[in-house]
C-alpha cells in the first residue's frame, strides 16, 4: 500500500495475540521478530535485531551491582534513555554531568566510554574509577590509537560533540571529526589519513564518506578501520527490512539517543510515515488509521519491557482495525451505489 510519496517523509518524534510465525530470531532477549495478526488486526512486524545490546546491558548491571556495595556517581548519562536512568536512580546510582559535583568516593564511567587523559585526572582528584565501557567502544579506541601510532592522521565519522566522539579524540593531539561532504570538502591535505567511526554510526554512510575522503585526496593514502559495532549494523538492517514491508513504523528509544535517531532515519528512506517515542503514552491512533502493516524497532538502549509496552499498546489501539483494502472495497462499493 502507498501512503503517500516517499521523498516527502511523514515524521512525529515525542517526549513524553493470535497465532504467531516466527521469522527470525531477535536481538532482543523473549522478542523473536514476528508479524502478530488475528481477525481485522492489522500486521504488527518486530525486527529481527531490537532493543538492547549487550554492552547496554552490562553497563546496567555493573552500575547496579557498585551501588548496591557503596555509593557511586555517573558521570553523564549511562546510556541515553530515561526510563533506564530513572530505574538506576531507584536503585542508588547518582548521576552529574560535572566531575566538581560528584560527591561519593567512586566514579563510574558510561557505555560510551572517555579518554585515558580524563580517566587520569578523575584519578588525580581522588576518586577511584570503575568504567562502564563497552568492548566495542573500547576497541575503536584501542583502533584509533594504534592509526595515530602508525603515523595517520586520525578523522573520526561521527558527531562531534558526542560524548563517544569525545572519548575517542580525548587521547589525541591532531584529528579531525567529519559527518557530511561539506566537512571533508574543508579538510586539509594529508599525506595519510586513518579514518574511523562513532560505533554507532550507519555502516552505508560511513563507508560514503570514506569514499568522499579518497575521492577528495587521491594522492593521499587512506586506511579505514571498520569500528562501528555489529549491533548497530544488526539494527541497521532489520530496520531496513521492516520498513520496506511496512506502512507506518514505531521506533522506540530515549529522545537523546544517536542509535535510536539513527534508526529512524533509516526508516525513513523506506516508508513514509516513521514514529520516535520513548513508550506507549507516545502513541496515538491516528497514525495507524490506514495503515495494514506496522513495523516495530528499538534503539540499543531500551529495555524489553519497555518495547514490550509498546507492541502490547499497539494491539490495543488496532483491535477493531479494518483492513485497507477491506476499506478501499466498501468505498467502491459506495461509489458504486450513488450511481445506480
Amino acid at each position: 500500500m502507498q501512503l503517500a510519496n516517499k521523498s516527502e517523509p511523514v515524521v512525529m518524534t515525542t517526549n513524553a495475540a493470535g497465532p504467531v510465525a516466527p521469522l527470525h530470531d531477535s536481538g532482543s532477549q523473549n522478542s523473536p521478530a514476528h508479524f502478530f495478526n488475528k481477525g481485522n488486526r492489522m500486521k504488527i512486524l518486530r525486527a529481527e535485531h531490537l532493543g538492547m545490546c549487550f554492552g547496554v546491558r552490562d553497563a546496567i548491571a555493573l552500575a547496579k551491582a557498585q551501588a548496591a556495595q557503596q555509593p557511586v556517581t555517573i558521570l553523564g548519562q549511562l546510556v541515553h534513555n530515561e526510563s533506564v536512568l530513572a530505574d538506576l536512580r531507584q536503585k542508588g546510582v547518582r548521576t552529574a554531568e560535572q566531575l566538581d559535583s560528584v560527591t561519593t568516593p567512586m566514579v563510574l564511567i558510561t557505555a560510551h566510554g572517555t579518554s585515558q587523559r580524563n580517566l587520569a585526572q578523575i584519578r588525580e582528584r581522588g576518586f577511584e574509577v570503575f568504567e562502564a565501557t563497552c568492548p566495542l567502544v573500547k576497541h575503536a579506541h584501542n583502533s584509533v590509537m594504534k592509526l595515530a601510532r602508525a603515523g595517520y592522521h586520525p578523522v573520526i565519522i561521527g558527531q562531534r560533540n558526542h560524548v563517544e566522539v569525545r572519548g575517542l579524540t580525548g587521547d589525541l593531539d591532531a584529528y579531525d571529526v567529519v559527518l557530511t561532504e561539506e566537512d571533508i570538502a574543508a579538510l586539509p591535505p594529508r599525506e595519510r589519513f586513518g579514518v574511523a567511526s562513532q560505533t554507532t554510526q550507519p555502516i552505508a554512510r560511513v563507508r560514503e564518506l570514506v569514499a568522499a575522503i579518497k575521492e577528495r585526496f587521491p594522492q593521499s593514502e587512506v586506511r579505514f578501520v571498520d569500528t562501528v559495532c555489529q549491533p548497530t549494523k544488526q539494527r541497521q538492517q532489520a530496520a531496513e527490512e521492516i520498513a520496506q514491508q511496512s506502512d507506518v513504523v514505531v521506533v522506540v528509544g530515549g529522545a537523546n539517543s544517536n542509535n535510536t535517531k539513527e534508526l529512524v532515519n533509516t526508516c525513513w528512506r523506506f516508508c513514509p510515515y516513521v514514529h520516535h517515542v520513548q513508550g506507549p503514552a507516545d502513541l496515538k491512533a491516528e497514525w495507524f488509521a490506514h495503515a495494514d502493516v506496522i513495523g516495530l524497532t528499538a534503539g540499543t538502549s531500551t529495555p524489553d519491557d519497555v518495547i514490550d509496552a509498546v507492541e502490547a499498546r499497539l494491539h490495543e489501539l488496532t483491535e477493531n482495525h479494518q483492513p485497507n483494502t477491506q476499506i478501499q472495497q466498501e468505498e467502491k462499493t459506495h461509489e458504486l451505489a450513488t450511481l445506480l
